[in-house]
């Protein structure tokens, strides 16, 4: 066994750093490829996290326009190219990501510690090419969508969580798992009033995935990165809580969470009816005494 392969009697499964390089994508490109089901994964039989098996592989190379086509499935761009892709102006396509009409699929902070979403140039394309709307790409702003935009409304964080959220679900093996996934959008104190348990809580946390690797902890990037995987809405965070009750209701038929075992008390005190060996002896020696007084 190495650290690229997992060989069993039966079974041979890479690394994500390995498959990444047999199917000739970037680390960035390929985790990006998981996230959205290009690519599936299975779970590491040593807990180990995910693991690829070569006739996924296999299955990804026998497709037509292989490598390109993969490569194009999950190139990210950000708002410039995203703009010229559409043919609008940067101010245009940014409104309209703010509206939810495109939905980002990464984010990071650059050196001036600026937020840069990125979007799939496939689904930037799509948009574009999609009649309906037309209007949006090339007329006027409608009058409503300029008042929402006049609010501060901006969408894209909203989004990028309930696509994280179907990769979380999507990867999730069992009900605790699931349940896990939805709590990762939540914070503790909405977790808290849902899980009352301490000791379901404590099994629930063990499930429940962290953000994305964005910076060492307590960075800026990595504070960015959890207020952005956090519900903020008030709509949003009454359904992830309406969900995370059902889940945890599913969970707990399909295995209880596990609590310490009850102590045993402690054995009661003997009283022995007769008096113990010491005892028959501190007598005896005090009668003695008095005898020989």
């Amino acid at each position: 066994m190495s650290g690229n392969t997992i060989t069993t009697p039966d079974r041979v499964t890479y690394t994500p750093s390995r498959a990444a390089r047999e199917l000739g994508l970037k680390r960035r490109e390929f985790d990006l490829a998981v996230h959205l089901g290009r690519i599936r994964t299975v779970p590491d039989e040593g807990g180990g996290g995910r693991r690829v098996a070569p006739a996924e592989i296999d299955r990804l190379r026998a497709e037509d326009g292989f490598p390109q086509s993969l490569h194009e499935s999950v190139r990210a761009v950000g708002t410039g190219e995203a703009a010229a892709i559409m043919e609008v102006t940067k101010e245009r396509f940014t409104r309209l990501a703010r509206l939810g009409l495109v939905v980002p699929v990464y984010f990071y902070l650059n050196r001036y510690r600026a937020l840069v979403w990125l979007y799939l140039a496939d689904e930037i394309r799509q948009f574009a090419a999609d009649e309906k709307n037309a209007y949006l790409v090339k007329g006027r702003m409608p009058e409503g969508l300029r008042e929402q935009l006049d609010t501060g409304l901006d969408l894209r964080p909203r989004n990028w969580r309930g696509r994280h959220l179907g990769f979380l679900l999507r990867q999730a093996e069992d009900p605790w798992q699931r349940a896990g996934a939805l709590a990762a959008l939540l914070d503790p104190v909405q977790i808290a009033d849902i899980a009352k348990d301490p000791y379901e809580r404590a099994h629930l946390n063990r499930f429940r995935p962290g953000p994305p690797n964005h910076g060492a902890p307590g960075s800026p990037t990595a504070l960015l990165a959890e207020r952005i995987m956090t519900a903020g809405d008030p709509d949003e965070i009454g359904w992830l809580r309406a969900d995370l009750a059902q889940a945890l209701d599913e969970a707990r038929e399909h295995r209880p969470a596990p609590r310490p075992a009850p102590r045993q008390a402690p054995p009661a005190p003997r009283h022995d009816a007769h008096p113990s060996e010491p005892e028959r002896t501190h007598r005896l020696l005090s009668w003695l005494r008095r005898r020989s007084t």
